[in-house]
C-alpha cells in the first residue's frame, strides 16, 4: 500500500502548478500554521489545489515520508516541494516568495 500511496501523492503534485498539503481545507484550516500559510497564498492571489491530509492517515504519513519533511502544511510548485509555514512566511516576509512564483510562470496579484 505504501508505494500506492507514494503514488498518488506524485499525480497530485504533478497534477497542479501550486498544491498544498495542509491540515483542513482552504475554508476551514484546522491548525494554525495552515491557516497562515492559506493567508499568505490569498494575500498573493495564488490559484492553488490542496489535500487534506486529516482525511486519511496514509497521506498524512505519506506525505512526510514522500519529501522527508517532518511537518504539514507543506507547499509545492510546478513539483517542486517549497517548504513548510515556517519557510513560506519567511519567504513572503523578504517578498521572495511573490517573485518564486512569478519566476515559476505562476499569476499573483
Amino acid at each position: 500500500m505504501e508505494d500506492n500511496i507514494t503514488t498518488w501523492i506524485s499525480q497530485q503534485i504533478t497534477a497542479s502548478d501550486v498544491i498544498l498539503f495542509m491540515k483542513g481545507t482552504p475554508e476551514a484550516p484546522q491548525c494554525g500554521f495552515s491557516n497562515q500559510v492559506v493567508q499568505i497564498l490569498n494575500y498573493l492571489g495564488i490559484e492553488y489545489a490542496s489535500v487534506n491530509v486529516l482525511d486519511d492517515e496514509k497521506i498524512r504519513n505519506g506525505i512526510k515520508e514522500y519529501t522527508n519533511w517532518p511537518t504539514i502544511p507543506q507547499l509545492y510548485v510546478k513539483s517542486e516541494f517549497v517548504g513548510g509555514c515556517d519557510i513560506l512566511r519567511e519567504m513572503f516576509e523578504e517578498n521572495e516568495l511573490k517573485q518564486m512564483f512569478t519566476d515559476k510562470g505562476i499569476k499573483t496579484n
